[in-house]
């Protein structure tokens, strides 16, 4: 059975190896971090993460931040903070930043593991859906679908919008599209990409009303 991937984000390197070898010995694989950095922000392309542990008080940033914008660029993953920040507000807060726990320190080990456990459970099934406005995205069969109905979609439109949903609201240049969904492909020009779009918006927008995907004139493109 494959092992669930837990990230940890905490300054304090003790905690950040107790807990490492804690649900390392409970069967799950774990992945460390002492702050937020781009190799943090890059994992996410890079690992399949089931769960996050999150401290707040990191260096130059609270933790709810960073979540924040993980969760604007698509990226729906359970969250546990677990913080020294146990005012009655704080919790409030973190619950409103899309916290699906809240541990505050200093926390019982066999609680802490417990409560992973029990969020793990709860949203494993939702972490296979993204959901954006009236499209939902299943990983399970990597299909997306439109008020239940099915888009037919080619490979490389396929990857065009998953580019899109996880980077909501962000605008994309024609390059980055380049770089990012055509990789390694010989056929990289930036007229390659105004086509593909335009083949990818009469699927899923085919009466031109919703438009989700816009472009913006000599800078790219952005889907809201």
């Amino acid at each position: 059975m494959e092992k669930n991937t837990i990230l940890i984000v905490e300054d304090e390197e003790d905690i950040l190896e107790l807990l490492e070898y804690t649900l390392q010995k409970d069967g799950y694989d774990t992945i460390g971090f002492t702050h937020v950095s781009k190799a943090l922000e890059n994992i996410f392309e890079e690992e399949t993460i089931d769960l996050i542990l999150m401290d707040r008080n990191l260096p130059g940033i609270d933790g709810t931040t960073f979540v924040s914008q993980m969760k604007q660029k698509g990226f729906n993953i359970p969250v546990i903070y677990v913080t020294a920040k146990d005012k009655s507000e704080d919790i409030l807060e973190g619950f409103d930043s899309y916290a699906d726990d809240y541990i505050t320190k200093p926390f019982n080990l066999k609680e802490l593991s417990a409560r992973v456990n029990a969020v793990l459970k709860r949203t494993k099934k939702d972490v296979e859906i993204l959901k954006v406005k009236d499209i939902v995205y299943k990983k399970s069969n990597k299909k997306f679908y439109i008020k239940e109905n099915e888009l037919e979609l080619t490979h490389l439109e396929h990857d065009l919008f998953l580019e899109f949903i996880r980077n909501k609201d962000i605008l994309l240049s024609r390059e980055h599209l380049l770089e990012s969904v055509w990789e390694d492909s010989y056929d990289k020009k930036l007229k390659t990409v105004n086509v593909a779009i335009k083949r990818l918006k009469a699927k899923i927008d085919p009466s031109g009303k919703k438009e989700y995907i816009k472009s913006i004139r000599g800078e790219g493109y952005i889907f809201c």
